[in-house]
């Protein structure tokens, strides 16, 4: 950090200006930092682990510096490769982002050690309030309400202790954050596994098991207050977002300011939130995070670092959070008090991100084959991918940030389900439906968003386009691969799509839908063309007339039966990706002959996701019931139980514990107990 001393004879203070910026992150925040660097004058450097050589935060840098890996402790995690770059890049300065070493109070230490500005709280401030349970007992010396809560130290008598607080109970990590270490539990049954794997969560995610438990409220508000101070004792707080609609306890949707949160209350909570980060002499950028429940609110922690959601508080206040953490660390006072600070409008910020909703929300990893921001006006995408990118299964599933602001919610709701449904995302399963759906249910547009939401309103996962709109991309397609094949003809070129000398048979193709498991959902497209330029195109036996008015490397536009729209195309192989205003939909192209080959295995129980055996539960010729633990994947620095789908016996399993298994492998194989 900067060293702030004022000039002799002189109030003002000496300002140590960052030449060259290092973040010590990936994706997303990666760019983040950079843009607001590149526009304050500021050169900057990116750290990168092998999977990331190819990423857009890599090449929009100034200079970038490899480190020799793959997983995070590899790579953004190990602070020597980190410093290290810092020295070979000769950068003066280091913005952690978030997550990773953001919070680390020895990674802060070790860069100012190294000579090196600190872009974040003092190692102190970090140290002092990064365990939650000390955080607690600190809030509760200086008036902050908290929850109870009870440490589990070894032999601690967990048991006698939920009792005590209260069922459901939280397990919660002491160190790190993001919804990982954490477990809610119901009654006494589940309770030794779930501290078990709350432990093995945070020790994989943190370095550090120690865990607590801690009363659950049911149906209350995540109300966290922005705070920001400098080095010369000037602290605000940049009012409150409300972040409840969570899954995992991890936050999908956020908005500022909250619809549960008043003037009085608003100022009950931004003091409350001052207290807190003033008793640990508290600079730079932070947040304080409470559980609300009506009026009453209790202290959660503090975050000594930038947010994944700050966005939405720097659209209603106009202020480059990023920019003040720059500022602050070169040693700039605020130059603005409380006073000056008001909301303007509502903002809210949704989460994409390559999970299957319909699935319990686990992770999708794969190829982005298509990424296309809607174009709708005032909408911010906060990104670290591109076409073709990579998301992997050594970091987080979050694909992008799309944000917009509006004079009220409601209409601020409305443009951001808008600006989703009008965004192309293909070839990765994602949450983009289930998004839109949430902003569109009645309890979201009336406010009704407490952290069980999810449980509670269960918004549609995913939207099937329905077969009037898989007709439409199907005839899309097949009008636009016809006129495309005229485009690249090397003889009579001149001639239009379809032209024929004589009558001859309809021009076919069939398609069937991603997802589709059989023949029953193909869609068989025929078409002729007309004297008048049109076709006549039927599928699946059903006529339409369509027209073509322009047909580009990437798109058609056409009218289907009167009713006109554009479509774009993307042509991988044999798969076709369409988007419209049906949204998106993925088509195969069936080959004109059936190929032979193998029949699907059925009878072994597959691994949803590509991961890493964490742990296995049984053995051949077991007997389980229905629901029994199998085993345990690690992926996406989560752990994911794998059930029994019914009871039956163990006849193999197919993996060994630290194995790295592929999306489909096959774990366990499982028979009826009744066969």
């Amino acid at each position: 950090m900067a060293d702030v001393k004022a000039q002799p004879g002189s109030n003002q203070p000496v300002i140590q200006p960052i030449r060259r910026l290092l973040v010590a992150n990936r994706g997303e925040i990666a760019r983040r930092v950079m843009r607001t660097a590149h526009r304050m004058g500021i050169g900057t450097v990116a750290i990168y682990a092998d999977g990331d050589a190819a990423s857009p935060f890599v090449r929009e840098a100034d200079t970038a510096i490899a480190l020799d890996g793959r997983t995070s402790a590899q790579t953004y995690l190990d602070i020597g490769k980190v410093i290290d770059a810092c020295r070979r890049s000769g950068a003066d300065a280091v913005h952690p982002g978030y997550g990773f070493l953001s919070e680390n109070a020895g990674f802060a230490q070790a860069v100012i050690d190294a000579g090196l500005i600190w872009v974040g709280p003092s190692p102190a401030a970090i140290r002092g309030i990064g365990d939650k349970l000390a955080a607690k007992r600190l809030m509760q010396t200086v008036g902050v309400p908290t929850l109870d809560a009870h440490e589990l130290t070894e032999g601690a008598d967990a048991a006698a202790a939920a009792q005590r607080i209260g069922y459901p109970v939280l397990i919660k990590a002491a160190a790190g954050g993001g919804g990982r270490g954490m477990r809610i539990v119901e009654s006494p049954a589940g309770l030794d596994q779930a501290i078990a794997g709350a432990r093995r969560e945070a020790t994989a995610s943190f370095g550090n098991g120690t865990v607590f438990l801690e009363r659950w409220l049911t149906g209350s508000r995540h109300i966290e207050i922005q705070v920001l101070g400098d080095r010369h004792g000037n602290l605000v707080h940049l009012f409150e977002r409300e972040c409840s609609i969570q899954r995992r306890h991890q936050k999908i949707i956020e908005e500022a300011p909250s619809s549960a949160v008043d003037a009085a209350l608003r100022e009950r909570m931004g003091q409350a939130a001052l207290a807190a980060v003033r008793a640990i002499d508290y600079h730079s950028v932070g947040t304080v995070e409470f559980l609300l429940s009506g009026k009453e609110f209790f202290f959660l922690e503090v975050n000594t670092r930038l947010q994944v959601e700050h966005p939405v508080t720097e659209m209603i206040t106009g202020i480059d959070l990023v920019r003040e953490q720059i500022r602050v660390a070169e040693g700039e006072p605020l130059g603005y008090s409380q006073a000056d600070l008001t909301i303007d409008g509502h903002a809210i910020e949704a989460r994409l991100c390559a999970e299957n909703p319909a699935n319990g929300f686990l992770p999708t990893p794969g190829t982005i084959d298509v990424w296309q921001p809607s174009s709708d006006e005032g909408a911010r995408f906060d990104s670290g991918i591109e076409s073709g990118s990579e998301i992997a299964i050594e970091f987080d599933p979050m694909i992008a940030k799309v944000i917009v602001k509006a004079p009220t919610r409601r209409e601020a709701a409305a443009r951001l389900a808008r600006v989703l449904e009008t965004t192309r995302i293909q070839g990765i399963t994602h949450n983009r439906d289930f998004l839109v759906a949430t902003l569109r249910t009645p309890e979201f547009l009336r406010g009704d968003t407490t952290t069980d939401f999810i449980e509670r309103v269960a918004p549609a996962p995913v939207r099937e386009p329905d077969t009037r709109e898989r007709e439409a991309a199907a005839i899309g397609a097949a009008l636009h691969a016809s006129h495309r094949r005229r485009a690249s003809a090397r003889v009579l070129g001149t001639m239009p799509s379809g032209f024929r000398t004589s009558r001859m048979p309809s021009q076919r193709v069939s398609y069937r839908p991603r997802g589709a498991a059989d023949a029953a959902a193909d869609l068989k497209v025929e078409y002729d063309r007309q004297r008048d330029g049109s076709f006549a195109v039927k599928v699946n036996g059903q006529a339409h007339q369509a027209v073509v008015f322009r047909a580009g490397e990437h798109d058609i536009d056409l009218a289907i039966d009167g009713q006109r729209s554009a479509i774009a195309i993307t042509r991988i192989g044999d798969r076709c990706l369409a988007h419209g205003a049906f949204g998106d939909v993925e088509l195969l192209e069936l080959p004109r002959f059936a190929a032979t080959g193998r029949a699907d295995f059925r009878g072994g129980l597959k691994a949803p996701m590509p991961g890493r055996v964490l742990s296995i539960a049984v053995a051949p010729e077991q007997t389980v019931e229905r629901g029994q633990l199998l085993l345990v994947l690690e992926a996406m620095k989560m752990e994911h139980r794998i059930t029994a789908p019914a009871a039956g016996v163990v006849k193999a399993v197919k993996v060994s514990e630290g194995e790295q298994v592929a999306n489909g492998a096959v774990l366990v194989m499982l028979e009826d107990s009744k066969d």
